[in-house]
């Protein structure tokens, strides 16, 4: 019996069948997450007769969504801290993985033909380089002509995962961008940047302004087909984005190995490895108020993880490692109603969706 299956074994003990009545399901939260969750949504229709609704928003918004349990699950990008999970009687694991990173419009320059690195992505968004054809940017790029264009940054004015994970990296890559801004959900960027609001937004300044540079999560560089740049990794190469360059991040950290999952993603080795890569995580609550939204929420996300590997490919997540699925499996069977009972539900139930 393989490790998967001998976790899904004891959940199967541990937990009682039961039906419930609940026919819409609501989240909120990560703009990262959206497609995720729509195109799971989409695929469990098939098999359940509960829609589920999700507002892209921030990782942030999500978090105080499912606090104030104005919805049945919140998404974020960053796992919650301990003082979060608690206060909010909250339980935090992560759904899939993906990545962050640097788009660009900068004429005369293909989608992935620019190089940087990280202490050169830090100067860019501090504004110590301020043009394309800055002889920093050109030493790494000797093949390229780079334009004698401006820079135009653009930025999260709201507080946003995909934030904290991109200035995690930069924190790591160089010293006096951590010394300056640190890594932080919202940051108060240097005067010059252009601020908007969600990764839509970032997508439609970055089009519309020859130049510019922006963040967001890979997710809309390949549904909007926006050109990137290649980083740097640990080990010295120089990596596109994919969904190899994300498992390999994963499995050379203690996800694989520990599935310790609270742990940061960015700038893991691996010749492969994309250094920016992150997770997105669903927070459900941890003692339920509504019994039946939650047990509903349980067995949307137990889906996902048994038989959604088909929808998180679609959307360029990549699945989670058997021993984190393991832990999550078990952590879920700890969610009690308010009396303290535990909620009942059944894993059987999920195995029986095909």
């Amino acid at each position: 019996m393989s490790f998967k299956n001998k976790i899904i074994f004891a959940a199967l003990v541990v937990l009682s069948p039961a039906t419930y009545a609940q026919n819409q399901l609501a989240g909120a939260g990560s703009s990262a997450a959206e497609i995720l969750y729509t195109s799971m949504a989409a695929a469990y229709s098939k098999y359940a007769q509960v829609g589920v609704s999700y507002q892209s928003s921030s990782s942030t918004d999500g978090l105080q969504q499912v606090k104030s349990r104005k919805v049945d699950f919140g998404a974020t990008d960053v796992f919650l801290s301990a003082d979060e999970r608690k206060s909010g009687k909250l339980l935090c694991f992560p759904t899939a993985v993906s990545g962050i990173v640097p788009i660009i419009n900068v004429p005369g320059v293909a989608s992935g033909q620019l190089k940087l690195t990280g202490e050169l992505l830090a100067d860019i968004f501090s504004r110590k380089i301020t043009k394309w054809n800055d002889p920093k940017l050109q030493a790494l790029n000797p093949g390229l002509t780079l334009p004698a264009l401006p820079i135009t940054v653009v930025t999260r004015q709201d507080s946003s995962g995909t934030t904290f994970n991109f200035t995690d990296y930069l924190s790591k890559s160089s010293p006096d961008w951590k010394a300056a801004y640190g890594s932080n959900y919202s940051i108060a960027w240097v005067a010059g940047t252009t601020p908007v609001k969600g990764s839509s937004s970032v997508v439609a300044a970055l089009k519309q302004t020859a130049g510019a540079i922006g963040y967001v999560d890979y997710q809309y560089v390949s549904k909007n087909k926006l050109n990137f740049a290649m980083l740097k990794n640990r080990d010295g190469k120089f990596v596109t984005p994919t969904g190899a360059g994300f498992s390999s991040a994963m499995n050379n950290s203690g996800w694989a190995t520990k599935g310790a999952y609270e742990e940061m993603l960015t700038d893991k080795p691996g010749a492969g490895s994309w250094p920016i890569t992150a997770s997105t995580f669903a927070i459900v609550p941890l003692v339920s108020s509504k019994p039946d939204n939650t047990v509903a929420a349980i067995k949307f996300f137990t889906w996902g993880f048994v038989h959604g590997d088909d929808a998180v490919g679609n959307t360029a997540f990549v699945r989670l490692p058997d021993n984190v699925q393991g832990r999550i499996f078990g952590e879920l069977t700890t969610i009690t109603d308010t009396a303290g009972a535990p909620l009942k539900w059944s894993l059987a139930d999920m195995l029986k969706m095909r």
